[in-house]
């Protein structure tokens, strides 16, 4: 067993970062998040790994960061809270066009606009559906405690350079500001140079060498046919990405008769409510997406043959039912139960929702 602490989401942010060899880090403070960089500050990875951690000047600043150093092979991060990952959006699509992996980390507060500095999940579509321009997939990861928090830096990583694509970790405020115990990986050492050259000689701009010339990081082709063809070619990507990458979970799934979708806080909050409701006689399971990209698809659609109906849950006005009902195919009904403005709902009001949405529908 690894080291074990007591952390907040987001200072486990922090700490797996610097645990699993990340090169740079490029933010700026926006609540609920601030506690990454500001934790990020007070570790100093910098005297320990060599990390690079920066407070930019503006959000903008921080993703075009993120670009240079992403371009040079390295592994490359920044976080925000809602607006700040608005205003991150065009350097994201970037990165996708130009096919760099990094991570990205959005602890989800309420909007629109400025909104509030309560934790939402009304940020799905923008993760999701693309918040940027152009047609752009990112791989995105929902965790639903510290622990996954913790564990999904490293995933992220993994996933963003296999696929080189960028990759983001959906979470909220809740998840962000709460304290539970998590056992932190083994450092692992950043990557050398030559490690560098080896794994991404063929597209990072390490300069040139004798077996190419320089490489060119950019997302810009001026030329239709060529980016045609590029769009193309990612579009094949994001299709190996939802074939291959799929990640859910399910809990009392076995004899449902009816079936709460939630990712993140709200699988929580429903985990709590399949047990009252099952008090009552309702044979009810919970379907969670671990990925929101890849989308669960298949296995909520396997769900349809068996349950009366769904009930997606989210803190906010509905988003990730859309592709709840797309998954289903309007086999069986499916409605949405939210509260939104950095509202969070009970156990009891989700079971209530069941009740009068789906039963009594």
């Amino acid at each position: 067993m690894g080291e074990l602490r007591l952390m907040k989401g987001n200072e486990v942010i922090a700490e797996a970062a610097i645990r699993v060899g990340v090169d740079g880090y490029f933010g700026y403070p926006i609540t609920p998040q601030s506690e990454v960089l500001e934790t990020l500050m007070a570790r100093q990875p910098w005297e320990e790994t060599g990390m690079v951690v920066l407070q930019a000047e503006s959000e903008v600043a921080a993703i075009n960061m993120v670009y240079g150093g992403a371009s040079c092979g390295k592994k490359v991060m920044t976080s925000s809270s809602s607006p700040g990952m608005s205003l991150k959006m065009e350097g994201v699509t970037y990165l996708a066009g130009a096919e760099l992996p990094c991570l990205l980390v959005n602890v989800v507060r309420g909007g629109p606009g400025l909104g509030t500095i309560q934790p939402a999940q009304s940020d799905y579509f923008q993760a999701v559906k693309g918040g940027g321009h152009g047609d752009y997939k990112l791989i995105v990861l929902a965790p639903n405690s510290v622990q996954e928090m913790h564990d999904f830096v490293g995933l992220g990583f993994d996933l963003s350079f296999k696929y080189l694509n960028p990759a983001m970790i959906l979470t909220d405020g809740m998840i962000g500001q709460m304290m539970e115990k998590v056992e932190l990986a083994d450092f692992k050492p950043r990557w050398t140079e030559e490690e560098i050259v080896k794994m991404s000689g063929s597209w990072a701009t390490t300069g040139k060498t004798a077996d190419r010339d320089r490489n060119i990081s950019t997302s810009l082709e001026l030329q239709s046919e060529k980016q045609e063809v590029f769009n193309h070619k990612l579009q094949a990507k994001y299709e190996s990405i939802q074939e291959n990458e799929v990640r859910y979970e399910k809990f009392m799934c076995d004899d449902a008769e009816y079936l709460f979708v939630a990712y993140g806080s709200s699988s929580r909050i429903c985990q709590k409510a399949v047990e009252i409701a099952r008090e009552k006689g309702i044979k009810v399971g919970l379907l969670r997406p671990i990925t929101l990209f890849p989308f669960p698809n298949k296995q909520i659609n396997e769900m349809a043959d068996q349950v009366k109906g769904i009930l997606s849950v989210e803190m906010s006005a509905g988003q990730m039912v859309e592709d709840v009902k797309l998954a289903v195919n309007c086999r069986v009904p499916v409605e949405h139960y939210g509260r939104f403005g950095g509202m969070i709902p009970s156990p009891d009001e989700i079971v209530e929702a069941l009740e009068q949405k789906i039963i009594g529908g």
